[in-house]
Formats: structure tokens, C-alpha cells, sequence
């Protein structure tokens, strides 16, 4: 009977891992979805990025009070949980705090786990307040329904009683208050509980301490189902993110092959396309129509989107009060993408046509029209996401497959084919724009 916490404590630990790796395994399948793309070269400034971008937080602090609030929750809370691995040893060998026998180093680190919890539970506490108390424009747009809305509180509470558990464990640990060493923010909470015997004290910390691990680990399994996935694929996606200038806009490459094909004189035009340009180097379709049309990149972004709004409230489109939200984009995205994986989870592996496609079920070609093209919002994105690649090949299905561009620029490519310019004059009257 004496190991049976020990036994308990492992199945819970086994559990919660398992269950993390087996949405991880859910996670990397449904990115993988999407279709191949190179995105090898230039890994020293890849490897920079990452590590200005994701681990120096250097597009966060552009919005300095956000940024620096969230800079102590983002280091606190990652240097809180290396705590995590002593009481992982604690509970697999029975042992008590075993590292407290490495002497004073551990009051100083535990002494600094203390003030970044405070602090982290200080920030996430003003976090809190400006999303439903001042209510930021930005978290009440349309998209945030409930529960996006819910996931971003739910976080918060998580921080919030984490953080308390983990002071009243210390604070309630008679030992570890009779060490005077370490306990910079407890000692102040522990004459809370003076009242209280030593074999309650011993029942409080041992809660705390369990729920606190539990808690990590439901903490943990958690992310797959919120928005706080980007803790995860912040770094890759940084890593993956667009080296090109922003302006610069990727070719298709099956339109490059096809003006090669043609320009090559020793092509024969009747010629039947090769086998293996048959079965699949070409895509299907020009553009993307649903989340297998995207490559794997757009789908990491997805999957990596922070829903902050600060790309959507950056937008002139939605500024100006159009449809269009860059956020919005990324969520509709993500949730078509869950759906896809759902549906392969229910049909053996196999996809099962289900009748819908991210193009007009989820988002609308109002919205994809009203983007300007500006990248204000890739600009804008702390974690390195592209809302504009995935309405530009949205956009190009919409003009070459459906040829399904709005009349204004239907009017306009007209023009070009017939004028050679975008205004309806003829070649010798090209200039005539000047005198109107």
C-alpha cells in the first residue's frame, strides 16, 4: 500500500503524456495534408528568426504593454514548470522535494520561481481585465464567438490557479517553511494556515501538490483544442516562415511549366501531358478551393494562430468596415481543417467527400475580394503567420477555375488582352486618359 501513490501518480503521468502524443500524431497528420513545400534554404536566418521572433518575443513588444505583460508570462511560466521535473522524481520515487539537497542554489531557485509566479499571476490577472473588463475592441470582433472567447479565459484560469497552487503548496509545506530559504512570496502566505495542525497542513500540500501536477497535465492536453497551441508551433512556424520580401508574390507552378511549354518551340502543342505530370506534379486545380489545395506551411499557420486580432485590427479592409478579417481567415481554416481530420478519423484513414470546402462554406468571396494585398497583417502577426498567401490561392481558384472574378476586374484583364492597358482605350488612343 505504501507505493501506491507512487503506482497512481505514474498511470496519471503515463495517461497524460499519451494522450499529448497521441493529438500530436492527430496534429502532424492533418498539416501533412497539405501539399508539399520547399522551404530548406537559408537556415541561418531561418534559425535567427526563430530566435528573435519566438524565443525573443521581438514583434510582441511592439505593443508594449501587451508585450511586456505577456513576456513575463511567456518566461515565468516556462521556468516555473523545470519545477515540473522534481516533482515528477518525487512522484515516481516517493522521495520530497529531492533537489533540496543540492543546498542553497535551490532557496535561490525556488525564491525566483516564487516572484515569477507572482508576477505571472499579476499579469495574467491585468491580461483578464483588458479583455473583459476594458474589452479591447480586437477580442469582441464577430469571429470571437464563445467559444473563442471562453478559450482565452479559460488559459487565464488555468495561469491563475496554477500559479496559487504552486505558492500554497510551499506555503503549507512545514519542512520547506522551516528551511527559510526559497520562500520569499509564501512566507508571507503561510501565517494564513498558522492556525491549522501540521497534519492538515501535510493534507493542504499534498493537494495542492497533486492538483498541481494533474493540473500541467490537463494544462497540457488542453493545447491541442485552444488557440494556446502557438506555445508549441510558435518555433517551428517562425522557423518555416516566408524569407521573401513581403511584396514579392509566389508563381504557380503549373501556370511557370505550361509559358515554358509553350515558349519552347521543340514542344509539340498536341502532345499528350507525361505520365507522371498526369498523375499528380501538376495540381488538379489552379489555386485552392479547400485545405488540401494549401500546402503544409498555411496549415502549420492554422494550427499556430494566436487569435490576438492584431492582424485584423490592422486590416484597412476591416478598418473601413468590409467583411474581411485576416484572423478570421486563420480560423476558418483551422476548424475546416479539424473537420477534414475528423472525418478521416470516422472513415478508417480515407477522407469521405462530405459536400463542403473551405471556399464559400467557411470563407466567403466577399471577404476574399476585399483584401488589399497590403500584408499589414503578415506584418503585424507576432508568430510569423500569412493570412494573405491563403486568399491569394483562394483568389486564383475563384479567376482560373471558376473564372469567377468580380466584374470590375474581369473589365480590367479585358482591357489588358485587348489594349494592352488596364483602361478601355484602344492602342493609338492609350493617352487619352491624361485629358479626362
Amino acid at each position: 500500500m505504501q507505493y501506491l501513490p507512487n503506482i497512481l501518480f505514474a498511470v496519471i503521468l503515463l495517461a497524460g503524456i499519451g494522450f499529448f502524443i497521441k493529438n500530436v500524431k492527430k496534429l502532424s497528420r492533418n498539416i501533412k495534408l497539405g501539399r508539399d513545400i520547399d522551404v530548406s534554404d537559408n537556415k541561418s536566418q531561418r534559425w535567427k528568426n526563430m530566435a528573435m521572433i519566438a524565443l525573443g518575443q521581438s514583434k510582441m513588444v511592439r505593443r508594449p504593454i501587451a508585450g511586456f505583460l505577456h513576456a513575463i508570462v511567456y518566461v515565468g511560466f516556462i521556468i516555473i514548470n523545470i519545477e515540473v521535473l522534481e516533482i515528477i522524481i518525487d512522484g515516481l520515487t516517493g522521495r520530497h522535494r529531492i533537489f533540496s539537497s543540492i543546498g542553497s542554489l535551490y532557496g535561490i531557485l525556488i525564491g525566483s520561481f516564487e516572484i515569477l509566479a507572482l508576477l505571472v499571476f499579476v499579469s495574467v490577472t491585468l491580461f483578464w481585465i483588458r479583455r473583459n473588463v476594458i474589452r479591447l475592441k480586437r477580442f469582441w470582433k464577430s469571429e470571437m464567438t464563445s467559444w473563442p472567447k471562453n478559450d482565452a479565459n479559460n488559459i487565464l484560469y488555468f495561469e491563475m490557479v496554477l500559479m496559487t497552487l504552486f505558492i500554497v503548496m510551499n506555503a503549507t509545506d512545514v519542512h520547506f517553511q522551516d528551511m527559510n530559504s526559497g520562500n520569499v512570496i509564501s512566507q508571507f502566505i503561510a501565517p494564513w494556515f498558522s492556525s491549522l495542525p501540521d497534519s492538515t497542513l501535510h493534507i493542504i500540500e499534498r493537494g495542492a501538490w497533486w492538483v498541481h501536477i494533474i493540473g500541467i497535465l490537463v494544462f497540457l492536453n488542453y493545447l491541442y483544442y485552444s488557440k494556446h497551441l502557438h506555445i508549441l508551433l510558435a518555433f517551428p512556424n517562425t522557423y518555416y516562415g516566408k524569407l521573401k520580401p513581403k511584396g514579392q508574390l509566389d508563381n504557380l507552378e503549373a501556370v511557370t511549366k505550361e509559358v515554358k511549354m509553350m515558349m519552347d518551340p521543340n514542344v509539340d502543342p498536341f502532345a499528350a501531358p507525361e505520365e507522371e505530370e498526369a498523375e499528380g506534379d501538376i495540381p488538379a486545380k489552379f489555386g485552392a478551393s479547400d485545405v488540401q489545395d494549401l500546402n503544409w506551411l498555411q496549415l502549420l499557420n492554422a494550427y499556430t494562430c494566436t487569435e490576438c486580432g492584431r492582424c485584423t485590427s490592422a486590416c484597412p479592409a476591416n478598418l473601413t468596415g468590409k467583411k474581411l478579417s485576416p484572423r478570421k481567415i486563420m480560423m476558418d481554416t483551422r476548424d475546416r481543417l479539424e473537420e477534414v481530420g475528423k472525418n478521416i478519423d470516422a472513415n478508417n484513414g480515407e477522407f469521405k467527400e462530405d459536400g463542403k470546402q473551405l471556399l464559400d462554406d467557411y470563407i466567403s468571396r466577399e471577404e476574399l475580394w476585399a483584401c488589399t494585398t497590403c500584408n499589414a497583417c503578415v506584418e503585424e502577426c507576432p508568430v510569423s503567420i500569412d493570412p494573405l498567401s491563403i486568399i491569394l490561392d483562394m483568389r486564383r481558384y475563384l479567376v482560373m477555375e471558376q473564372s469567377a472574378a468580380p466584374v470590375e476586374l474581369n473589365n480590367m484583364m479585358t482591357n489588358i488582352e485587348n489594349n494592352g492597358a488596364p483602361w478601355p482605350y484602344n492602342q493609338m488612343d492609350r493617352l487619352n486618359w491624361k485629358d479626362e
